[in-house]
């Protein structure tokens, strides 16, 4: 991969990450960028039924990869080692990216988005004091009396996504 960058989207459940990912997917094809994104999962993905075809190839026949093909979309079922290092998951799954949305995996060392909302907690995950606390490059929220020593946007603030956006791309790991 050439010139691709990553950047993860970080925040507590149900603070809004996977919204933020959808709204920044959309600003950056919007731009003619080519984007991709990982999302992460604590839980088995459960996106296959059982009785199909595919399923029975995967969970029954025990195969190693099976490739389901249909109108214009492919899924890839594969067992394999649980490599969680979403840099490593770019190069062999999203060759050609421009830019690759990662929601989720806060151990990384990407930068980081977090999205901190009070409904979802009181406080936000990113601490001035943790070892990685440079690895956060804003926090968007919807408190307004929220401050941190790194950029704050506020989901009322006009332009936010693309002022976002922006800054996303210019401190994205390029990898």
């Amino acid at each position: 991969m050439a010139d691709t960058r990553i950047i993860s989207i970080i925040g507590r459940k149900g603070s809004g990450k996977t919204t933020l990912a959808v709204a920044m997917a959309s600003e950056f094809v919007r731009k003619g960028r080519r984007v991709m994104t990982i999302k992460h999962s604590a839980h088995p993905a459960d996106v296959d039924r059982p009785g199909t075809d595919s399923y029975l190839h995967f969970r029954e026949g025990k195969v190693e990869r099976t490739l389901l093909v249909a109108p214009e979309e492919r899924v890839l079922f594969e067992r394999h080692a649980d490599d969680t290092d979403p840099i490593d998951l770019a190069h062999r799954y999203l060759d050609g990216a421009d830019i690759v949305l990662v929601e989720g995996f806060r151990q990384a060392s990407l930068p980081k988005i977090e999205v901190f909302r009070r409904a979802a907690s009181d406080k936000p995950l990113f601490e001035p004091t943790r070892p990685n606390a440079s690895d956060w490059i804003a926090i968007v929220t919807d408190d307004d009396r929220f401050e941190a020593p790194l950029p704050v946007l506020r989901f009322r603030d006009t332009m936010w996504l693309h002022l976002l956006a922006n800054m996303a791309w210019e401190k994205a790991r390029v990898i």
